[in-house]
């Protein structure tokens, strides 16, 4: 057994080119193919997507970012489209958040709240007096919960990363 690696998250948006905007432009990924029309057909990816969400999909929209570590975010704006009932329902079973990892953690959570994201808490130390690492829970325009991490995620967690 080994550890595989991480390709990519897949998020459903309402507007697809505001969303490529403030992950491009906020957040620093990379566009690897902007925003793509699919129709519900015969084709590769029609069928594909029918595979996926079954009949009756009709179209979506689809744009592909990566991050400066080369992980994938799929960005999809489907016909439709609604927000769930609650943004962070973490008894629901399933992914509820996502992080970016970026050492300035204060500068982008103001960019993000700029940008018309949300600031969900205060910026919070792991491990003070231990470790100099902070981290906060935010949302995109969209409502779309994320959080921010200073450092990666194995430093964080690991035992003795700073003796």
């Amino acid at each position: 057994m080994y550890p595989r690696s991480f390709s990519h998250i897949g998020l459903s948006v309402p507007d697809l080119d505001k969303a490529v905007e403030f992950y491009r432009d906020v957040l620093g990924l990379y566009v690897i193919m902007g925003p793509t029309e699919v129709t519900e057909d015969d084709s590769d990816i029609g069928t594909m997507c029918t595979d996926v969400f079954g009949p009756g999909w009709n179209r979506l929209r689809i744009a592909h970012l990566a991050t400066s570590d080369r992980i994938g975010l799929e960005l999809f704006e489907f016909d439709g489209n609604r927000p769930p009932e609650e943004n962070l329902d973490f008894r629901r079973h399933g992914t509820f958040h996502f992080a970016i990892q970026d050492p300035d953690v204060e500068g982008l959570t103001a960019k993000i709240v700029a940008a018309g994201g949300r600031q969900r808490m205060p910026i919070r130390e792991y491990f003070p007096g231990e470790k100099p690492y902070r981290m906060v829970y935010v949302e995109d325009p969209f409502g779309i919960v994320f959080e921010l991490y200073s450092h990666s995620y194995e430093l964080t967690y690991s035992a003795g990363a700073y003796d």
